[in-house]
């Protein structure tokens, strides 16, 4: 992929699309989203299609195995004292290559930590789909651990890579 070409093709796009270039103007005074998602950085993943959001609706978070760790709980903090979001859904996954890494025991200099959390999250499971919806469970509860005060919702969700269904 070329990353300057895409650009360019996005700056294509916003001058023939109007609605789109009035809504980047409008963001550039400040961001309103309502709902923070915090989901896995699979490629594949993307919150703002899979949630057909436009531009400036979604303050995502994106880690390997959707764990939140010290610097996913700043960006939450952020999110909910500053962005006033109302809504935050821990997105997990179909086909997650951090389950699969955990449930097969494997291993990482910098990785270990989040396998380890994933593994306390998922107990036995092996089940890559029930685990990695065990670990969103887990995850949305840790959430609610750390912000007891939060008055909007924490909710997990998954989805499902082959069909594109959220559930």
């Amino acid at each position: 992929m070329d990353i300057k070409k895409g650009n360019q093709e996005f700056l294509s796009i916003l001058d023939n699309n109007q609605e789109l270039k009035d809504r980047r103007d409008e963001l550039v005074k400040g961001q309103h989203p309502d709902t923070l998602v915090i989901t896995c950085s699979d490629s594949r993943v993307v919150p703002e299609y899979i949630f057909n959001a436009r531009l400036g609706e979604l303050f995502v978070i994106r880690t390997a195995g959707n764990v939140i760790n010290e610097g996913e709980l700043a960006t939450v903090e952020y999110a909910i004292e500053h962005l006033k979001v109302k809504r935050i859904i821990v997105l997990g996954h179909t086909h997650c290559g951090a389950i699969h890494a955990a449930i097969n025991d494997e291993t990482g200099k910098y990785l270990d930590p989040i396998l380890r959390r994933i593994k306390t999250n998922i107990s036995i499971i092996t089940n890559e789909t029930m685990a990695a919806k065990m670990n969103s469970i887990g995850e949305t509860e840790y959430l609610r651990s750390k912000f007891p005060d939060y008055k909007g919702t924490i909710e997990s969700m998954m989805y499902d890579i082959e069909t594109s269904d959220v559930f």
